[in-house]
């Protein structure tokens, strides 16, 4: 229904208030509005209330289905993705996703099955309505040398469809290196990156944020944390992080993922957590999928009993800005996933109660992580802007939510794209044992 050429009108289009600032309509209970849109040249040129009086001539009428702003995907493994086939989990536990991937990275990681694997992932994001992505490489030696480079070519030849961000992803005990940390800093900075590591509960956790900081601050660096990914009420690592932001007066951007042992730990202590993230300006996503697989899975087949997911909720009423993101694919961190954001979505609605109301929560997929990933003009749909956005069957949020909507009807540029996924047939050359 979206013409070839670059000029169009779309009347009677359902919009979310959060995500169409300027927008002057009566929006319904759950955020939404009848609006019109009109196109011109790849680029928004209005977006105003819907009215037949205000309805040229040739218009296309979409009778109330719902249009987002292409989906911003801000925690990522597309180095990892797909290597189940050949290194599958072998009990669904971390311990068994951490020595699995460790294996299967030495034995099998080279320059072209790493591009392979990355560009399947990217083609899969692409179809499903992704415009950015932050992907963690994992940068233990020797890795780093051959990945950073895969990446960097994979962003000049996805550039324009989907804009890369990378995050080097190490054990925070691989700093105590300090020479070798300061010299992959400084190839993250030079491949425009962002500095990133693992925390854990170690002696000298302070000592060793210090000094990630100070690399940080010296060459310029964004940060990203992988912490607490546990159900273990000790593991604090979330507030190190915000006490070490304030004591270094750390002015970048810091995003900071998993956080599940907060939803663990007594009431107090989250209250001091929380006071801190949003003073420290701390920025917070949630990977609903991957830890609902893999946390409290249980030796004894017996069921679990929380859902591994951090307090989204509690954060965003301090002002924390709060996401959720694709986090692993088809490899032993995560069975599943297409890096299909409304999959994220639509399971982060019923893991995390993104609803009752739905408030601005739709941000969590579009605007706030754009913010942190510093993409000016992702995430939002206001005249000016470049004419990126999905166009979905359903009408509400009930029906938005209950399909896969696997015939949504991607637009960039103006332009509704040719949605093909990749066969996983693609790959078998490279899943053989």
């Amino acid at each position: 229904m979206i013409p070839a050429s670059g000029s169009y009108h779309l009347a009677n289009v359902r919009l979310h208030a959060s995500l169409t600032p300027g927008l002057a309509a009566a929006f319904d209970a759950d955020g939404f509005a009848l609006a019109n849109i009109a196109v011109a040249d790849g680029r928004i040129s209005s977006v105003v209330a819907h009215r037949q009086s205000n309805t040229p001539a040739g218009t296309i009428d979409l009778g109330g289905r719902i249009v987002m702003p292409c989906f911003v995907d801000c925690h990522t493994h597309i180095d990892k993705g797909h290597i189940w086939p050949r290194k599958p989990n072998p009990d669904g536990t971390f311990m068994g996703a951490l020595n699995a991937t460790g294996a299967d990275r030495a034995a099998r990681w080279s320059a072209d099955d790493v591009a392979r694997r990355m560009d399947f992932s990217l083609r899969s994001a692409y179809a499903h309505g992704t415009k950015g992505l932050r992907t963690h490489l994992d940068s233990v030696a020797p890795q780093e040398e051959i990945s950073w480079p895969v990446f960097e070519t994979m962003r000049e030849q996805w550039r324009g469809r989907i804009e890369l961000q990378a995050a080097c992803l190490l054990g925070i005990e691989g700093v105590r290196d300090g020479k070798w940390f300061e010299g992959l800093a400084k190839r993250v900075a030079a491949a425009k990156g962002v500095l990133g590591v693992v925390t854990y509960m170690l002696p000298d956790l302070e000592e060793l944020l210090d000094q990630v900081f100070a690399q940080a601050i010296k060459l310029g660096l964004d940060l990203d944390f992988h912490a607490d990914e546990t159900d273990a009420a000790s593991a604090i690592s979330l507030k190190k992080i915000a006490e070490a932001a304030l004591w270094n007066g750390f002015e970048g951007n810091i995003l900071v993922g998993h956080c599940c042992s907060l939803a663990r730990q007594p009431d107090l202590d989250v209250l001091d957590t929380l006071d801190k993230v949003a003073k420290a300006r701390l920025a917070v996503v949630s990977l609903p999928m991957c830890n609902l697989y893999l946390q409290d899975r249980r030796a004894d087949n017996t069921t679990p009993r929380w859902r591994g997911v951090t307090l989204l909720h509690e954060m965003k009423a301090r002002g924390i800005p709060v996401a959720v993101a694709s986090d692993n694919t088809r490899d032993p961190f995560y069975a599943y996933g297409d890096l299909d954001m409304l999959e994220v979505y639509r399971m982060a609605t019923r893991i995390l109660h993104f609803d009752h109301p739905v408030g601005d929560w739709p941000q969590a997929v579009t605007s706030t992580p754009a913010k942190v990933m510093r993409l000016d003009g992702f995430g939002m749909l206001a005249a000016g802007s470049a004419a990126d956005f999905v166009v979905f069957r359903g009408r509400s949020w009930t029906e938005l939510l209950s399909r896969p909507e696997s015939d949504r009807i991607v637009v960039r540029d103006g332009r509704a794209i040719e949605r093909h996924l990749p066969d996983y047939a693609e790959l078998d050359e490279l899943m053989v044992k």
